[in-house]
């Protein structure tokens, strides 16, 4: 569809926005929201007529694009026949979405407990872990995010954390492995693995190994940094748990439903956890809709014994019906294997390309449609280009980076010192091609910040 102009209704949408709407993770004086006037595939536009290539995803989860119709058709459809139920009962969308999402989880987890979104489906995990092992602790990483929610966002390792961090969430962090900026000062991928093994053991071991109940980590971080961790290491975290009776769980929000290039990441790894948290691409976020998939070990504890958690809108007809129509897309449509192949021939090779050619560049890591370009002032020291957490004009080489991504059509994601390239899983070779383009463009920009 080709954007047209219309700055009396987007100046108009804007307005109520500023007057009424309350953006989160904002200070709102000082934000400056876009006005989206329409969406198709992989992109976006406004109300004066310029279009963006979305090198987000939303927020990494239209997987398929935005406005697929068979998707589009299918919510129609079933809010014709039957727009909300109770979940207590067995719905035809609510039952197949399960048999769906279950065929595609590794292992055992074949049992679904339906969310609106990944932060209550991690909530739930870390309640079904809890009342399994009648343990407290959670263990979990820096350099991770889990959701909003009270024990999500305690469960999280990064600022955003902080603010509500009360102290008495029962969670404990460890370092994961991350071999750029290596906490173990290891130099190989061999050592950051076994480190950083050790170093989970040892804190099991000071914490108390009778006293946790899971660990917990996203299979590939996602916005903090999209660390693929190094070969063995998800094994080596399996085989811990395994040893200590601990839940094994793999938030797999945003790294699920053919992001990385498999349905999910613990594809890649030939590794079954006891309970996968999804959200996101499960229905290419067209409703929300989220999920913990349970191992038959764990779903068993709830056999004779209620399970106490629910959610009024768990299994929604409209949720569940786009994501049984998302999933048949991708299957159809061959999308896993398009976002693999994306990665491997255009994404991985351009953005390495891109890393040679500018300073600014420290690091290209990824695969799949899911890949983080690491900006830095100096390769040598990798001081990163701004500062951590930082903001205002402490920022201001990020923010000058953004600005010009924006500048050329490209919507980036941007989060501290990196971009994230992560198109929809669908994005045509040409549309990819595109964005590396726009990328090339901005990180000129990022490079007059290098020293």
């Amino acid at each position: 569809m080709t954007p047209h102009a219309d700055p009396q209704t987007g100046a108009a949408v804007k307005a109520a926005d500023r007057a009424h709407v309350f953006h989160s993770w904002s200070a709102q004086g000082l934000i400056d929201p876009l006005a989206v006037a329409g969406a198709e595939g992989s992109y976006f536009w406004d109300y004066d007529g310029n279009r963006y290539l979305d090198f987000t995803s939303g927020l990494v989860y239209t997987n398929i694009g935005y406005q697929h119709a068979k998707v589009v058709a299918a919510i129609q459809e079933q809010a014709g026949k039957l727009a909300t139920f109770a979940p207590a009962f067995a719905v035809e969308a609510r039952s197949e979405a399960a048999r769906l999402i279950a065929e595609r989880t590794p292992g055992d987890l074949d049992k679904i407990f339906f969310t609106n979104g990944g932060a209550e489906a991690v909530e739930n995990a870390i309640r079904m872990a809890r009342l399994h092992t009648g343990r407290p602790k959670v263990l979990s990483a820096y350099r991770s995010y889990h959701g909003g929610t009270a024990t999500a966002v305690n469960i999280t390792g990064d600022p955003r954390r902080w603010a509500s961090d009360n102290g008495t969430a029962g969670v404990v962090h460890f370092w994961a492995p991350f071999l750029y900026r290596s906490p173990f000062y290891s130099s190989t991928e061999a050592e950051e693995c076994a480190r950083a093994l050790t170093h989970l053991e040892d804190t099991i071991a000071f914490e108390g190994p009778q006293t946790i109940a899971a660990i917990i980590l996203e299979t590939i971080p996602g916005t903090a940094g999209i660390m693929t961790p190094p070969p063995g290491y998800l094994a080596g975290v399996r085989e811990i748990c395994d040893r200590y009776g601990i839940v094994f769980v793999l938030d797999e929000v945003m790294a699920g439903f053919g992001r990385t290039g498999a349905w999910f990441a613990a594809d890649h790894f030939d590794v079954v956890p006891d309970l996968i948290t999804f959200a996101k691409g499960v229905n290419s976020g067209y409703v929300p809709l989220g999920g913990v998939a349970i191992s038959a070990e764990i779903a068993a504890t709830f056999d004779k014994r209620p399970y106490p958690g629910g959610l009024t809108y768990s299994g929604h007809p409209l949720a569940c019906a786009a994501a049984v129509a998302t999933i048949q897309v991708m299957a159809d449509e061959k999308v896993v294997e398009n976002a693999a192949a994306i990665g491997e021939t255009v994404l991985g090779p351009g953005l390495r390309e891109l890393a040679e050619r500018h300073p600014s560049v420290g690091e290209v890591r990824g695969l799949g449609v899911f890949w983080a370009l690491e900006l830095v002032r100096d390769r040598e020291t990798r001081e990163p280009l701004v500062p951590y957490n930082a903001s205002g004009e402490a920022n201001a080489a990020m923010a000058a980076f953004g600005a010009a991504c924006k500048k050329n059509g490209l919507w980036p994601f941007v989060n501290m010192n990196r971009t994230h390239a992560v198109p929809a899983c669908n994005v045509s070779e040409a549309e990819a091609k595109e964005g590396l383009a726009a990328l090339d463009a901005a990180l000129s920009v990022a490079d007059d910040w290098t020293v």
